[in-house]
């Protein structure tokens, strides 16, 4: 099953989140059953980042999105973590700072976007600006009305720019959110997670889900795509979002480039020889 495909928003389209079951785990039974297909694809994630590390023409903004505990940090750690620190960073936007709130809703993300050959995560992003403060009445609906289509014109400016773009919105519904809250509260090692505005939030279910079912509607492009990750089950979320990813690189045919130097030279100029010394073999370079 084309994964890519499947939990894609089409562009033009619809979304009616209550119609998307957020328990949906496809063929797997289990996170035991699912856990090879998981690693082999952390492993091509290693593997084909590394690639486009190695290539430097093209870069990969991740966006990820969802409700309080839907599992933005997980999907970093247990997925996105495969990938090499040197070539991939990773940014969580939060309420804006007196400086971010000085420029435009789109400058603070903007500077953190991938230069050619890396990969960016943004946990929570730009689509703030269109959730919470749309849902809280921070700015007039004239304001955040209008910021879909400067978000459409910015991602695709980014991707004119050879970058790539993969947001996933991660899908939970209410009885599961609320079970993840009371884990962080009786788990000592998940007590730091658990805060007041957790809890605060829940009336607003469903003014989140109206924000969020327009944002997925009004901004999922060609060259954009949001795609609904069912995220009941913690082990199939990590299935699909690595699995996605993968075809997307995978579709990319990178390649790596040539060599900067003229290698036969450089194995006639240098040979390496390996002499004994101690109690280990030494590799040293003749001329």
């Amino acid at each position: 099953m084309n994964y890519y495909d499947k939990f894609r928003v089409a562009p033009g389209s619809k979304v009616n989140l209550d119609n998307v079951d957020a328990s949906f785990k496809d063929k797997h039974e289990s996170h035991e059953h699912a856990l090879p297909e998981i690693e082999a694809n952390r492993e091509k994630l290693h593997d084909l980042q590394y690639l486009m590390y190695a290539e430097g023409e093209r870069s990969l903004l991740i966006c990820l999105q969802g409700r309080d505990a839907a599992g933005k940090d997980g999907t970093i750690n247990h997925v996105l973590g495969a990938m090499n620190p040197q070539g991939c960073t990773v940014t969580g936007f939060k309420v804006p700072t007196k400086e971010e709130a000085a420029h435009d809703f789109l400058w603070r993300c903007h500077k953190h976007t991938p230069g050619k050959g890396d990969v960016a995560i943004f946990n929570r992003s730009h689509y703030e600006d269109v959730l919470v403060q749309r849902v809280h009445n921070m700015v007039p609906k004239e304001v955040w009305s209008a910021r879909y289509e400067h978000i459409n014109n910015f991602e695709k400016l980014l991707y004119d720019s050879g970058t790539h773009i993969l947001k996933f919105y991660l899908h939970i519904d209410a009885d599961e959110e609320l079970e993840r809250f009371k884990m962080r509260i009786e788990d000592p090692k998940r007590n730091w997670k658990i805060s007041d505005g957790d809890y605060a939030e829940r009336p607003f279910w469903d003014a989140y889900t109206k924000a969020f079912e327009d944002a997925l509607s009004k901004c999922s492009t060609e060259h954009a795509p949001w795609f609904i990750i069912p995220s009941n089950h913690k082990w199939f979320r990590n299935l699909a979002v690595s699995r996605i990813v993968v075809e997307c690189l995978e579709s990319l045919n990178m390649k790596f480039p040539k060599p900067s130097v003229d290698l036969e030279e450089i194995k006639k100029k240098y040979h390496a020889i390996v002499v004994k010394e101690g109690d280990g073999p030494k590799a040293e370079l003749d001329k």
